[in-house]
């Protein structure tokens, strides 16, 4: 096994997994890969990476090994049948999951003599490699400090969120809530746009417009909403229920699909039947939180 800094092993070669391992080598790493597919290794192998004939060999190869599975699940697919092989490794798991799914998957690699470090990695694969993307890590922070180098290969920026393993993977759900919503909101904006005659291009300086003012947004509702300031000085929710009716409404007479609208405005109407009609529709983060136990 090797503990150089300069050789990692990456299991799992989907298009993120090849980025990865493709960034390694051009660093200069010596990298071991693994898949259950192995032709899709013959590009990464063509340039210099070994391809083990076993997960066991995989994991023999290196201190370092990277995840980049589709889920926790997977993981456990492959290397539940080899654990005896997993003392002393650090696994780097960039697998996207829920943050009880890291926190249980960390229990489980200490228990086989591993250690789990958690990832979620913000960028597409296109973006693996690049100084200026970033990867949330969480995890024991010595193993971090360890193997920053190591890390900062894969994204030039390594955020490190603390010892709970379910953090990075929280952070990048955080991200992934918002980014799925705002694209849909987009798509919906694109089918109503061409409803009427338009097309995406003719409406993408105003998607970006819209879409670039809402950081002004999030900073001024984000320090009233820690304070459980819901105020109705600036906007009312009676005044953000009228308006998401009238897009309810717009999208319906356009004849395209109203399922996202119609979400939208049946929570702003929970919120006015709960009373918050006087008060700021950030209110709403109010309906949304975990209940009390």
């Amino acid at each position: 096994m090797s503990s150089s800094t300069q050789s990692v092993t990456v299991i799992g070669l989907g298009p993120m997994g090849q980025a990865m391992a493709a960034a390694f080598l051009d660093h200069g790493y010596a990298v071991t890969v693994w898949n259950r597919t192995a032709s899709r290794a013959d590009d990464l192998v063509a340039r210099g990476a070994v391809l083990a004939p076993s997960v066991e060999e995989a994991l023999a190869a290196n201190e370092v090994v990277i995840l980049s599975l589709t889920d926790y699940a997977a993981m456990y697919d492959v290397l539940e049948p080899t654990a005896t092989a997993l003392a002393g490794r650090v696994l780097v798991n960039l697998s996207s999951d829920t943050p009880e799914q890291a926190r249980a998957a960390a229990r489980w690699a200490v228990e086989r003599g591993a250690v789990q470090l958690t990832g979620g990695i913000t960028v597409p694969p296109s973006g693996v490699g690049q100084s200026a993307s970033s990867t949330f890590y969480s995890g024991p922070r010595e193993v971090f400090d360890k193997h920053r180098l190591v890390l900062e290969v894969v994204t030039g920026r390594t955020d490190y969120r603390g010892e709970d393993p379910g953090l990075a993977a929280l952070f990048y759900q955080l991200g992934m809530v918002m980014f799925w919503t705002s694209m849909l909101s987009y798509w919906q904006a694109i089918a109503l746009a061409r409803a009427n005659g338009l097309a995406a291009a003719d409406i993408l300086q105003h998607a970006t417009d819209t879409a670039n003012s809402l950081p002004g947004f999030f900073a001024f509702y984000a320090e009233r909403i820690d304070a459980g300031r819901h105020l109705g000085d600036v906007d009312r929710l009676a005044m953000g229920m009228a308006s998401v009716e009238h897009v309810l409404h717009t999208n319906a007479d356009a004849g395209v699909d109203t399922a996202l609208p119609t979400a939208v405005a049946r929570l702003f109407r929970r919120g006015m039947d709960a009373g918050h009609a006087a008060d700021s529709f950030s209110s709403l983060v109010e309906l949304l939180k975990k209940a009390e136990a």
